[in-house]
């Protein structure tokens, strides 16, 4: 059985202005200052477990010349182009029937293109465990996260308490973005993770749970797969996809599924969905400030996260908590408690 990875790349990144934009959103970026965009990073930690020819990107139409320019040795084919966004059951349904017409047994790990992975060795191996239970059974396996605060950021997977031999457990229920008193009991209750929003299961138990569950989709998919591989697949693909039920994967199937597990992991994930986020990943001063930028210079500044992309010289005085960030001619200076403003400001 083969292993496929399919990495979900069609977000606009809003709450990230201006460093990300409708026309070139986060995951294409150098984020952390590393030299790789996100996407780069999240294709980087799954080559251990397949190589780049069994990857597929499935993305808005708009950024497939940004993926060709990003991932090259990525085979085009492989470029899936939504012509516009149906959320992620749509886009999972179209890339898990188009990987079953050519490789019927293949195994599939679905993951989100903009997140962050600090372990990238104990993330392997915790998706490789994945992958050897959904190749023998018709098992979805999720990754749970386990939780070091209590994130209202982020939904969460409640598990049953017995494991398997290599820590997997029953799922009980998914659960929403919690209040603050809620994640505060879930964490403290021990059997609620983060949902990290990375999926595995093998083709034919993806495709028959989205019959049952999803049929609506289901259906505009059999109507396009005569079409797939095929010169006619953009054409109808236009003309199908926009049908499509708009849903996410966790409403559509995950919530309503049965034979659902979770493995709880700790590998120092991150979803990076903001600044505030960004700010407690990157390397910080030993007044709290995290800069990513050619040439950046602090006075009397604390608690600050900048990130300059054009190369210039930065000079910043006497700030406290604050977002200071510079793309493409635009600049935000922004109180980091105000960071839920962001897609406000933008539009100003």
């Amino acid at each position: 059985m083969q292993n496929h990875v399919v990495i979900m790349a069609g977000g606009i990144g809003s709450r990230f202005w201006p460093m990300s934009t409708p026309e070139y959103p986060k995951q294409f970026i150098d984020v952390m200052g590393c030299g790789k965009s996100l996407i780069q990073l999240t294709v980087e930690r799954f080559l251990p477990l397949c190589s780049i020819q069994n990857f597929w990107v499935v993305t808005s139409e708009k950024y497939t010349n940004i993926i060709k320019e990003q991932l090259p040795e990525l085979p085009e084919s492989h470029i899936l182009a939504e012509p516009e966004a149906r959320n992620t059951a749509p886009c999972i349904a179209y890339a898990c029937w188009k990987i079953k017409k050519e490789y019927p047994q293949a195994n599939i790990v679905v993951t989100p293109s903009d997140a962050l992975v600090i372990n990238t060795t104990e993330f392997a191996r915790c998706i490789d465990i994945a992958l050897k239970k959904t190749a023998e059974s018709s098992s979805i396996v999720t990754l749970g996260i386990k939780p070091n605060r209590p994130e209202t950021g982020y939904g969460y997977i409640a598990a049953q308490g017995i494991t398997d031999t290599n820590g997997i457990c029953k799922v009980e229920a998914f659960k929403e973005k919690p209040n603050k008193e809620t994640a505060i009991k879930y964490v403290a209750a021990g059997n609620y993770f983060w949902n990290a929003g990375i999926f595995v299961w093998n083709v034919n138990t993806i495709t028959k749970a989205i019959r049952t569950y999803a049929s609506q989709i289901a259906g505009v998919m059999d109507e396009l797969e005569p079409a797939l591989f095929t010169e006619m697949e953009q054409q109808e693909l236009k003309r199908l996809f926009p049908t499509c039920e708009k849903i996410s994967i966790d409403y559509a199937v995950m919530e309503k599924a049965t034979d659902i597990y979770v493995l709880p992991a700790e590998f120092g994930w991150s979803d990076l969905g903001s600044w505030g986020s960004l700010h407690t990943l990157l390397p910080q001063d030993k007044n709290g400030n995290a800069a990513v930028g050619q040439n950046v210079k602090l006075f009397d500044c604390k608690n600050c996260v900048i990130h300059t992309a054009d190369e210039r010289k930065v000079v910043l005085e006497g700030l406290d908590g604050y977002i200071v960030a510079e793309r493409n001619g635009q600049l935000l200076i922004c109180r980091l408690s105000e960071e839920q403003r962001i897609k406000e400001f933008s539009q100003a």
